[in-house]
């Protein structure tokens, strides 16, 4: 089985630590598909400044095959981050970089590629939207990840995502139980086959119009042994996605209501073991000096 990360990549600096990490949706997807075992590869935009090298030598580093990204003139995605108590807390970003501004577009041999892989992933911060219909034409799964802000909660927004997405992830741990379910309904209307939310340590939830399961998160015995929760939605989501693509789930069989539930314990245990890792999946540096401020430019 494959997996294919498809759009953002970006640099995660944690200011009180000092520490540049890489990261972005897409490549971490790919990078937590590796880890579990599955051949995984990344698709996207690398800026041609030295953080750019950074990131592409540590996704190869994890064994993510890069051999049909793209390196164009610009600078590179960078995010400001600290933690407070263990949770990751944003302080702005400089947009996205060239990665954002300047994505791929899928051609004839880039959609061959894609076609390869079991699962192609995006998310809302690799400007893919347009590219979806394309991926969805091919006979492979799609999922991508909704995240949690508003604006991509719209009606519009969601019918632009939803009819060709296989799996849409949806961050709510702002929402109530209702709420979410509500949320996750809505998705599915709009024409997600399934449509997960993860609520921090208030569990799961996935719905795919005929039954909604939850499951509980898996509590941290020691709080204070969280590194921080730097990629814990994106690894909840790999490890859901694999687990029902190792129970047979294609674009032909959808997944049952048991491998449904067997994805969610999944996805909980990924999760887990992420909240002892540095940023996405380490590989951390000391910080480069950089005149960008996140004051400058607020998430």
């Amino acid at each position: 089985m494959r997996v294919l990360g498809f759009g953002d990549n970006i640099v995660d600096r944690f200011t009180d630590r000092g520490v540049d990490y890489p990261g972005g949706n897409s490549v971490n997807v790919a990078v937590y598909a590796r880890r579990l075992g599955l051949e995984a590869a990344y698709l996207g935009v690398f800026g041609d400044d030295e953080l750019g090298r950074f990131l592409g030598e540590a996704i190869a580093a994890q064994g993510v095959a890069l051999d049909h990204c793209v390196t164009r003139a610009g600078e590179t995605g960078l995010s400001l981050l600290r933690v407070d108590d263990g949770d990751r807390v944003f302080l702005g970003w400089n947009g996205g970089g060239v990665t954002v501004r300047e994505p791929l577009v899928l051609d004839g041999g880039l959609l061959a590629y894609a076609s390869s892989f079991d699962l192609v992933h995006s998310s809302v911060y690799s400007r893919s939207e347009s590219e979806l219909p394309k991926l969805a034409g091919l006979g492979t799964l799609v999922s991508f990840d909704l995240s949690s802000e508003e604006e991509f909660r719209t009606p519009a927004y969601l019918d632009r995502i939803c009819p060709h997405a296989d799996l849409v992830l949806l961050s709510c741990s702002h929402l109530d139980e209702a709420g979410t379910r509500d949320l996750l309904a809505e998705a599915v209307r709009r024409g997600a086959a399934v449509a997960l939310a993860t609520r921090g340590v208030d569990g799961a939830m996935a719905c795919d119009g005929r039954v909604t399961v939850t499951a509980p998160a898996r509590r941290v015995a020691d709080p204070r042994g969280i590194v921080d929760t730097m990629g814990c939605g994106d690894a909840f989501l790999t490890g859901f996605a694999v687990s029902l693509l190792r129970g047979g789930w294609s674009p032909d069989a959808p997944p049952r209501h048991r491998m449904i539930e067997d994805a969610l314990r999944a996805g909980a245990d990924t999760a887990y073991g992420q909240c002892f890792v540095e940023g996405a999946f380490g590989c951390g540096r000391p910080a480069m000096a950089s005149m960008w401020r996140a004051s400058e430019h607020e998430r």
